[in-house]
């Protein structure tokens, strides 16, 4: 059954093995896809960062996947022309020139002017690089700004923004989806589980009581400083909402996804929710999940207050 709200594989954990990796066989990989496919979705997300630089290797993929990638300023400068359309190439050589369908500014790189990265971004478009140009982690006056330019030097538009939301984390809500929507910019969700932390299996204890450890939380992990402390102050709301979910019946996998599927700011035509897993079996209940219907009223007024003790945690939806 299809969703209200598109999916998008995410295998930003698939890569070469001892890289923060969680599927590292490309016929795991490739098997992860064919299940996407036989669902109707076509989606795959990575970036060119991902698994240090191996992500996109995994991706090597047969059939009609569509590969999204970005590039990521690792550090001042690295989205000056030269770094963009180097890392452009690279992206190419590791995907064995698989077409690119969106290719994103992961994160802004504010030591260069705008408007050097975007001619560098448009020249790549008109040499047929990709085929939809996107931004990730912008603020909201960035990408009204972003706009502005490309319209002026008559430059490929961003139609795609990639952004973190969930129902613990809403803040997209307030200034940058109408700036979305003003121009006609779809969206695409990732942390639609918030890194792990909306699903049942953060609260079962392993085998020394303790909670089994979510992989980007772990504190060798590079994003680790992103979610813990936007979603650890969370706890104790994310706890009472998982009683409420169980007490219908209902895992917080499921609540999280059909949350966004038909209680969130989505529409339809949005690019879709990224959901990823280390398993074929989480893979296949993501799925489900985001194929249900609405959800009770009690559970979304739970989310909702769910949302309103986590939100003093979530200070900025950008980077």
């Amino acid at each position: 059954m299809p969703t209200r709200i598109p999916l998008i594989l995410g295998a930003g954990q698939f890569g070469a093995a001892n890289t923060s990796e969680r599927v590292s066989d490309p016929v795991v990989a490739q098997e992860f896809v064919d299940l996407m496919v036989s669902h109707g979705y076509v989606g795959v997300d990575t970036s060119r960062v991902c698994c240090d630089g191996t992500s996109e290797k995994r991706l090597d993929l047969k059939g009609v996947a569509r590969i999204d990638t970005k590039v990521y300023p690792e550090k001042p400068g690295d989205h000056s022309a030269e770094k963009v359309k180097e890392s452009f190439k690279a992206s190419v050589e590791a995907l064995n020139g698989k077409k690119i369908r969106v290719y994103y500014l992961h994160s802004p790189d504010r030591s260069v002017p705008f408007e050097d990265t975007l001619e560098a971004i448009n020249d790549i478009y008109k040499a047929g690089g990709f085929e939809v140009f996107g931004l990730s982690n912008y603020m909201a006056f960035e990408v009204a700004e972003i706009v502005g330019i490309c319209k002026l030097r008559g430059f490929v538009m961003p139609t795609v923004y990639q952004g973190v939301y969930n129902l613990i984390d809403r803040l997209t809500e307030d200034e940058l989806f109408p700036c979305l929507r003003k121009f006609n910019i779809k969206f695409a969700v990732y942390a639609a589980l918030a890194g792990g932390y909306l699903t049942d299996r953060f609260f079962v204890p392993g085998p020394d009581n303790k909670d089994i450890p979510l992989s980007k939380f772990e504190p060798d992990s590079k994003y680790a400083w992103f979610y813990t402390s936007r979603y650890y102050p969370a706890a104790s709301a994310v706890a009472e909402l998982k009683e409420v979910a169980h007490a219908h019946g209902l895992t917080l996998n499921e609540v999280a996804l059909r949350w966004l599927q038909w209680h969130s700011k989505l529409q339809p035509e949005d690019l879709g929710v990224i959901v990823a897993a280390s398993r074929k079996e989480q893979l296949q209940t993501s799925l489900d999940d985001s194929a249900k219907g609405s959800l009770p009223d009690a559970v979304v007024e739970a989310c909702d207050a769910t949302w309103k003790k986590a939100r003093s945690a979530i200070t900025k939806y950008w980077i």
